[in-house]
């Protein structure tokens, strides 16, 4: 790869090795949308992965928003209690 700039090449590959994230996929009103978690139940949007098609024309939907949500807990799995000869 060839790279023509007029600037410090150090300033252009600046980042390259940092891992974006972390990102969030979070279903919100009916619409899949990518997250960075910004605090807890509020995440700004990144894209949207899945939503009807005039979401993606609402300002509100677009990347860069700020959106609540509420973090799903998995629910606990009970385990059986033993049977004690009862």
């Amino acid at each position: 790869m060839t790279i023509y700039t007029s600037m410090p090449i150090e300033l252009v590959l600046d980042g390259i090795q940092q891992e974006p994230g972390p990102f969030v996929d979070v279903t919100v009103q009916g619409m899949t949308m990518q997250l960075i978690p910004v605090a807890p139940g509020i995440g700004r949007i990144v894209r949207l992965l899945a939503a009807p098609l005039d979401c993606y024309l609402l300002s509100q939907y677009a990347p860069g928003q700020m959106v609540c949500y509420s973090p799903t807990a998995e629910p606990n799995q009970v385990s059986e209690s033993p049977n004690f000869g009862i």
